[in-house]
């Protein structure tokens, strides 16, 4: 019996790796789909709107603006992160429009993950030439 038991857990595991890598697929085409009719340069409320619009279109879920409660020592604190976008309440995305992404973004969207006990992330920077330049997806503790 614990043998169907692992089975089923292998089984279940391997299913939720390809529902996010297929969610992460879909998000990354409609980034890509946003910056395709929109181009670099813009203001990073205005690719985040985009990209709700283009999720939306693709019936994919998500909430904007999520918040993000914080602890310290065990009590809760008055400030809070916001997140750019949770899709199917498993991937946080975190939508920039900056020159250079740099290593405090992916401690950022790390920290996000850590908080909310989410296992990947994206961040996407539609200010680049093509977006495939401006995407880093982040991996936390989920064996790929």
């Amino acid at each position: 019996m614990d043998s169907r038991l692992s089975e089923r857990t292998a089984e279940a595991q391997r299913s939720q790796r390809m529902r996010v890598n297929e969610l992460t697929q879909e998000i990354i085409g409609a980034a890509i789909e946003v910056h395709r009719s929109i181009g670099p340069g813009l203001l990073e409320s205005i690719y985040e709107e985009c990209l709700c619009k283009e999720l939306s279109l693709r019936h994919i879920p998500f909430e904007r603006q999520r918040p993000l409660p914080i602890e310290y020592k065990g009590l809760k604190l008055e400030s809070e992160y916001r997140l750019d976008l949770l899709v199917a309440n498993i991937i946080v995305v975190e939508v920039k429009a900056v020159e250079t992404l740099l290593p405090i973004h992916e401690a950022q969207l790390l920290t996000y993950l850590e908080l909310g006990e989410w296992r990947v992330g994206l961040l996407i920077n539609f200010n680049v030439p093509v977006l495939k330049q401006g995407i880093r997806r982040l991996v936390l503790g989920l064996e790929e």
